[in-house]
């Protein structure tokens, strides 16, 4: 097994998260004795590093990950939690929520501790007097209830980069989506270089984009497998994931890598992969980013924002291409979210059409069209506030 050092900790780079369990589709209830065996493997291999959150699975992954972990001394894992401020319609007791999540997991202390999910919308609630929360977690954090807070990431490198400045000296790591696709889709190279000039850990979420780049197209598929008869290698091929984890096993300031596993199988491929560090080379890193380049659907932006010089009603176009390349990758509610934080004369829907952007556009991407579909792909959603509504009343129910 692979282990990144963290001030003083020896973790494996290979974490387990525990947000994608199989469960029974009618009653919602999990598989524990899948989870079980899951567990047992991946600690006898070496794994150390578990990570759930407080909504996970109708707040059901607390339980059965802490169900596994209890045959099993607290000393020898560390357990990753988070505080669902961007679940909250309303102020609660914060330090109320936490404790329920310290029970559920049967643990006097969170090893790790994050706030869930910030964003351009979300951390206005996280920011909050009214809210109270970052005084609240801060002050468990003083009691000696968690020992090591971060926070997981789906904004901008630009709301990143100020959160942090902001916060400089408060966060020991930061959580965000990270893989081959997203370096450049998501901007995620801005992001990883942003909190590693900050001295922070990196952990990664989504490395294999919900599974999307675990089992890649037949077409780009076969690019992998060629590669790898190249280089004459002997025995079955690795898996098209592999590659996903390999890549970031080559970025030195990863320190944890989050896979969301819910059958044996990809247990056992994870931790093959896992086993020791082995680097893409130079071929397999351009391989990758040409198939990243051929999944994606959207428009060439390079952010060089000449566009937003003449725009009579002041659209951030850039941010709003961002949000519609998201899109058209797939519909999730992370580009949803990213809307839902501006305000309504600054969402697509506001651009008049007047096509002062498309000639000051060097790649000339007719941005009226595009903005006009992002403005129907929000429209039809997914939307976090439907999803935000139920987690807001399991918390209540929890908390009465």
């Amino acid at each position: 097994m692979i282990y990144k050092t963290f001030k003083n900790e020896k973790i494996s780079q290979l974490g387990f998260g525990c947000m994608r369990f199989a469960a029974d589709p009618e009653t919602g209830e999990i598989d524990q004795a899948k989870v079980n065996a899951m567990f047992d493997l991946a600690i006898r291999e070496g794994v150390n590093y578990f990570d759930t959150a407080y909504p996970y699975l109708g707040g059901k992954s607390e339980l059965a990950m802490a169900e596994a972990l209890s045959r099993y001394p607290r000393g020898s894992y560390y357990i990753a939690d988070k505080f669902p401020g961007h679940s909250l319609t309303a102020p609660i007791d914060n330090i109320a929520l936490f404790k329920l999540s310290l029970r559920k997991c049967r643990t006097d202390y969170f090893d790790f501790y994050l706030f869930h999910n910030i964003t351009e919308w979300s951390v206005r609630y996280y920011e909050s007097e009214e809210f109270h929360i970052i005084p609240d977690i801060l002050k468990m954090k003083n009691e000696g209830r968690i020992r090591y807070l971060g926070f997981s990431f789906h904004g901008g490198p630009e709301l990143l980069e100020s959160f942090l400045n902001k916060y400089e000296g408060v966060f020991d790591f930061v959580q965000i989506q990270l893989n081959y696709l997203d370096w450049t889709l998501q901007d995620a190279k801005r992001k990883y270089e942003i909190i590693v000039n900050h001295g922070l850990g990196v952990w990664v979420m989504e490395p294999c984009r919900g599974g999307k780049l675990a089992v890649l197209p037949e077409t780009e598929s076969a690019k992998l497998k060629a590669l790898y008869e190249a280089e004459g290698q002997a025995g079955a091929r690795p898996s098209d994931a592999s590659y996903a984890f390999r890549f970031l096993q080559s970025l030195p300031g990863v320190n944890v890598v989050l896979s969301g596993m819910n059958e044996l199988f990809q247990v056992e491929d994870n931790l093959k992969t896992f086993r020791e560090a082995r680097p893409l080379t130079d071929k397999e890193r351009s391989t990758l980013f040409e198939i990243a380049e051929n999944l994606k659907k959207g428009v060439p932006c390079t952010a060089c924002r000449y566009c937003c010089d003449g725009c009579p009603v002041g659209l951030d176009i850039p941010y709003l291409l961002s949000c519609y390349n998201d899109y058209k990758f797939a519909s999730t509610m992370t580009p949803s979210m990213r809307i839902d934080a501006l305000p309504e004369e600054k969402r697509p829907s506001a651009c008049i059409g007047c096509g002062q952007c498309m000639h000051a556009c060097p790649q000339g991407i007719d941005v009226p069209s595009a903005l006009a579909e992002l403005a129907e792909m929000y429209e039809k959603g997914p939307h976090w506030i439907d999803q935000r509504k139920a987690r807001a009343r399991l918390i209540e129910e929890d908390l009465q």
